[in-house]
């Protein structure tokens, strides 16, 4: 990836257009709160430039960052791969030993992937495991990641934890199915279960209005209960709820014992978690999908800890050591630096953008997007970014205007934070880069002017 330096002196950029100052001002949000950059593509020409230096909460845009390192250091057509291993002896299809499964960080390893290769084992003979089922999670190191940290909400999925062998995003998915005429609401639940219970709401009356807050959810090792009234107007409705009260082990134990049964296997033993021994033998491995394939879902939808498990990825491949959250962002600083983005602000802390403490300035940010752009990988990068009206947290932003189709940007939201940063093309037919940061805690009203700014550029850039 190749930096491009901002040569062009800011007193020549012009600061925002009058009509987002205005939507800003309507939003109550000042001058000092806001920083923002707009740059031709691969050329010196900067349009907007305002407090381009100022460090910013840039929320989960900063996941540019962590993706754009990804995709230069490790390529796109990385891979990484989960491997079981057994120990003792096979005779006829009962293992008399442990069946072992290494995680290898790869950040999108969900049920269907765990079905087919559950599906691999037996056909390599496996039916019965007399021992143990052992979980190798040792290339991340343990990190006693708190659910609740964040925002004390933690049947949030998106604040799930990395986890080296990271499985479903361990969490549930929900439907709930009222059913007036019984007097009840039915439950679907994926993925599937065993030794494990979930227990639905009653059925209520009234509007649906704001159905989550009418749940009293409570979960542990062995259940996970909705109180509270389920109202039957809302109709079908899904909920997806991190299983923020039980171990990793024991989550990946009560999928692992329904596909297992269901493929006619047997587990005689426990679930534990330790080291691979060095008298196992392989008996299968798994193939990820491809890092360009994971970029597109960690951007296009901003997964937090798909973002987590990159940075940590990295830590892994670099570090030669189990890896951590700062050794993670030490690759990524280092990497700025041989790349001459300077960026002396920036604070990386988990990669995602779901933090407090993650700074970066609009010039630092629009600096990275320009090196992108000059990569060999541009393609994939920018092709991993929400397509405004059309996809990804973009979808429902800008519909039925003219830069709708033509503005690839990534989105950050948290408390008192509104960032875009991304691509536009403007009617002339040039490409810009757009940085848009507000820090503010009226920032939730900043909508109107980030898009109000995707407009400017489309018809003016």
């Amino acid at each position: 990836m190749c930096a491009v330096l901002l040569a062009t002196p800011w007193a020549r950029a012009q600061p925002l257009p009058a009509p987002v100052i205005e939507a800003l001002q309507r939003a109550g949000i000042p001058g000092h709160a806001v920083g923002a950059w707009v740059q031709e593509a691969g050329a010196d020409r900067v349009l907007v430039a305002v407090n381009p230096a100022t460090p910013f909460n840039p929320a989960s845009t900063m996941k540019l960052l962590t993706t754009g390192a990804a995709l230069d250091l490790l390529g796109p057509a990385t891979t990484w791969k989960t491997e079981v291993y057994a120990t003792g002896v096979l005779a006829g299809d009962v293992l008399q030993g442990d069946l072992v499964i290494k995680g290898g960080g790869d950040p999108r390893l969900v049920v269907e992937n765990l079905w087919q290769f559950l599906r691999e084992i037996r056909a390599r003979g496996i039916r019965e495991i007399r021992g143990n089922l052992v979980l190798d999670r040792s290339l991340f190191a343990p990190d006693n990641h708190d659910p609740a940290q964040f925002d004390g909400d933690p049947g949030r999925p998106y604040n799930a934890g990395a986890d080296a062998l990271l499985f479903n995003f361990k969490s549930f998915t929900v439907r709930f199915l009222p059913d007036p005429a019984q007097g009840r609401v039915g439950l679907a639940v994926e993925p599937p279960l065993a030794t494990f219970q979930v227990i639905g709401p009653a059925l209520g009356a009234g509007e649906c209005g704001e159905w989550r807050q009418k749940l009293l959810m409570t979960q542990d090792a062995r259940v996970l209960q909705f109180g509270g009234a389920y109202p039957a107007a809302c109709g079908e409705k899904t909920l997806h709820v991190l299983a923020w009260n039980m171990s990793s082990a024991r989550y990946f134990e009560i999928v692992f014992r329904r596909l297992w049964a269901d493929l006619g296997g047997v587990l005689a033993g426990a679930v534990t978690e330790g080291a691979t021994p060095a008298d196992a033998w392989l008996v299968a491995q798994r193939e990820s999908s491809s890092l360009a394939e994971v970029v597109r879902d960690i951007n296009k939808f901003s997964n937090n800890v798909m973002a987590r498990q990159l940075l940590l990825n990295m830590a892994a491949r670099f570090t030669g050591q189990p890896a951590t959250v700062a050794g993670g962002a030490e690759v990524v600083k280092t990497w700025v630096v041989a790349r001459r983005l300077e960026m002396p602000e920036l604070v990386i802390d988990n990669g995602s953008g779901l933090s407090r403490d993650g700074r970066i300035a609009a010039g630092s940010m629009a600096r990275l997007l320009q090196a992108a752009f000059r990569a060999p990988t541009m393609p994939e990068f920018m092709a991993s970014l929400p397509l405004a009206g059309q996809d990804g947290t973009m979808r429902k932003r800008l519909n039925g205007h003219a830069v709708a189709g033509m503005a690839h940007i990534k989105t950050g939201y948290l408390r008192d934070v509104r960032a875009i940063a991304g691509y536009v093309l403007a009617a002339s037919g040039k490409r810009y880069v757009v940085v848009f940061l507000i820090n503010h805690a009226n920032a939730a009203g900043a909508a109107d002017a980030q898009d109000l700014l995707l407009k400017w550029v489309h018809e003016h850039g």
